[in-house]
Formats: C-alpha cells, structure tokens, sequence
C-alpha cells in the first residue's frame, strides 16, 4: 500500500451499479485537481492533477485503453475484456515518470527536508479482473496485479552527510476481494464496499539509507494487510449526502517506503486514502491502525447548487518505530463549502480543517485549507475508473522548487 511522496497522484476506483466486467466499457475523459494548504508549520506540498481518458474500442472491440497524465508521470494500460474467459479480463500496464518514489520524513509534527529524497521511475505490471456474480446488481470481483518497479533515488533538499537509498527494483503482488466499490468523485451519490486486500514487496536492494552513525532500515520485503467498509447515500427529494468508512491495516515488516502514511485532506491522492483533516498529507507512518471517517453534505439553496459540508475521521494507530509522537488517537474535523453547476459537468468546494492532536511547535493543535475541482469533459454516465497506484505527485517539489 505504497503511500509516498507529497506531489499526489491516483485516481481511485470508479464503480456505478450495475456494472459488467473489470474493464471500464464507458469512454471517459476527466480532470480532478485538489490543494492543501497548512497554517501552521513548514510541510511538503500537497496537491494533485491528472487528466483521464478511458477509450473502449481501442483498435479492437475487446481492447480498452486507460490513460492518465499527470505533469510529470504517465500511467497506462491495455485491457482486454473476455481473454480469460467471459467474466475475466487481463490488463497490461505501462508507468514512469519523475518524482513519483521520493520520500518526506515526518514525525513529531515536524517535516525533515534533509532527510527527504526525490525518487523516479518505471513499472510494468499485469493484472486480472474476475467477476464472480455476473448480472447481480453488486458485483464481486477479485483482483490479482503483479508488478515491476525500478526507482532510481536523487537528492533534493538532502542534507550534506545524508546518503539516499540507492537504486532498487522492487516486485509487488495485490490481491483483493472487492465487494462494490466506490466513485472517485466528489460526495458520489450513491456507493458501497466491503473489501479486503493483501500486498506484498519484495526489493532486490534494501540495503540502508540516511546517516551513517544512524541510519534508516529498509526491509527486503514487506507484508501489508487491510480492509475497507463504505457506504454513501443520498437522500432522493432533499438531496442530502451523507457517507462513511471504517478502515483498519496491519503489516508485517513495515518500514519507511511501505508503512500506512494516514493524514491530510485530499480525496483521491490513492486508492485507499487515509484522510484525517486538519494534518499534513502523509504526517503519520504507522504499522498498523483503525480510522473512521463520515461527512455529511446539506443543500443550502432550492436549486441543490450551494452545499454546506461537515466532516469529522479518528484513528487509533500503532506508530512505525523512530516516527511516532505522543498519543496513539487522533481526530481531524472539517467542513466547506461546495459549488456544482446544474450540468453538474463541475463542481469546486472550499475547505477547513483542524487537526485536534496534531503537533505544531510543542503544542496541540493544527489548521488547513485547501481548494477541491470536478470537471467531467464527458459528462460521466455508468461504468467504473480503474485503480491506480497512490503517492504518484512527486513533481509538484521538483516544478515549484520545494
């Protein structure tokens, strides 16, 4: 469950009810582009933006291309719809780019610039797709990706006498059992899942890195388990939204580049977000944990176009060892404000959050903005987005200088 760097990217998992198969069959084309700004602190930026486009027919009927642009990274693949048999589809993928592997350390509410590393790379990857209820409205599907990962590491803000890790190729292996699913949008108006995942890295080079008198360990592999429960529901005559998520994980072997990495406010920066409002994206590496999260959205006006947001998560967490802080429970609270046009082809929302245990020069307590926009270039209809890898936003540092 690969969660670094502070340049974002990921696009999540797309599912509308009913749905057929793995391979998305809808053409798609949309943008999504989020910022989080803390008010306290110096932290790594934190934002994202991508373009998706999802083209069905793609030289063949049962041949699919997924495209997604980030600034500096790229992410593809080929599915083919049916190849293994009727309800199962195989995808072939192609990524790389700059910035996507970097790592910022920070613990005790404090970021370490020289301890923080850029990181670029490319991977390969092969995945099936099998449906086990065809023609039930909620689908059952199993996952299985295999990967290749070369990274190349490159100091940034790195201290003198602070040696990055040095190249590595890295093999992935996820499998997960996916019980509906959930929209990559803002507020989706309905969706549910029940899901439980297991990930696997096994790196050929995992030698240590940092200072020489105290160096950091890397594991030569590292066991991620976790599992998701959703629901999201909107009430159909006042329009009202309201949704929420329990999240738990427990690893084995965890370390810096493969710990849980729980905090910040941006909704589609992976797969699997670890959000709690009000703290840095990423602040918290934890070997394992429990968060809850809910939010609640309530129209303002006749036409359902304003929309006033509150949202609240806590999390009970067992810290990575040397990244802890005082006090293993943590809640964040929130709330804005959400414009969507009639169309609803876009909307943007306004938001705050405060960090109740976040550590900020000695004392508790954290503030946040940030600035969230939808735009659908093809108005989105039925179908599903598929998974990406999180922590992909790298960039950001290396185009704005941080």
């Amino acid at each position: 469950m690969k969660m670094t760097g502070s340049w974002l990217w990921g696009l999540g998992w797309f599912l509308a009810l009913p749905v057929c198969a793995q391979v998305d069959p809808v053409r798609r084309d949309l943008i999504q582009l989020g910022y989080d700004q803390p008010l306290e602190g110096r932290s790594p930026v934190s934002a994202y933006a991508f373009y998706y486009h999802n083209q069905p027919d793609f030289l063949s009927t049962n041949v699919t291309l997924r495209l997604a642009v980030a600034p500096v990274y790229l992410d593809s693949e080929l599915g083919f719809t049916g190849l293994l048999g009727p309800n199962t589809d195989l995808g072939i993928g192609l990524a790389g780019g700059g910035y996507a592997d970097g790592y910022s350390e920070i613990h005790g509410g404090t970021y370490y610039p020289g301890e923080s590393f850029d990181g670029h790379g490319a991977e390969v990857s092969a995945s099936l797709y099998h449906l086990f209820n065809p023609g039930d409205r909620i689908p059952l599907n199993w996952v299985l990706r295999g990967s290749t990962h070369y990274t190349v590491f490159a100091a940034d803000d790195t201290a003198t006498g602070f040696a990055v890790p040095e190249k590595r190729t890295t093999f992935n292996v996820r499998s997960g059992l996916r019980f509906g699913g959930i929209e990559p949008t803002l507020f989706p108006a309905l969706a549910m899942e029940l899901s439980v995942w297991y990930e696997g890295q096994f790196r050929m080079n995992s030698g240590d890195y940092g200072y020489a008198a105290d160096p950091y360990r890397t594991e030569p592999q590292s066991h991620l388990f976790w599992a998701r429960a959703a629901l999201s529901y909107t009430l159909p005559k006042s329009q009202q939204n309201f949704s929420v998520k329990m999240l738990a994980g427990t690893s084995v072997n965890a370390d810096r580049f493969s710990a849980y990495r729980i905090g910040g406010s941006l909704p589609l920066t992976s797969e699997f977000p670890l959000s709690l409002p009000g703290y840095f994206y990423q602040e918290l590496s934890t070997r394992q944990y429990v968060l809850f999260s809910a939010s609640y959205l309530l129209p303002l006006d006749p036409a359902k176009q304003w929309n006033l947001n509150v949202d609240a998560a806590a999390a009970v967490v067992d810290y990575l060892p040397g990244a802890g802080q005082p006090g293993d429970s943590l809640t964040g609270v929130g709330g804005g404000i959400l414009y969507r046009a009639k169309s609803d082809r876009w909307k943007v929302i306004v938001d705050y959050g405060y960090g109740v245990n976040a550590i900020r020069d000695g004392r508790r307590g954290a503030n946040t903005i940030g600035v969230l926009l939808q735009i659908d270039l093809d108005k989105i209809g039925s179908g599903r987005f598929h998974p990406l890898e999180p922590g992909l936003w790298r960039g950001w540092n290396a185009l704005f200088g941080h």
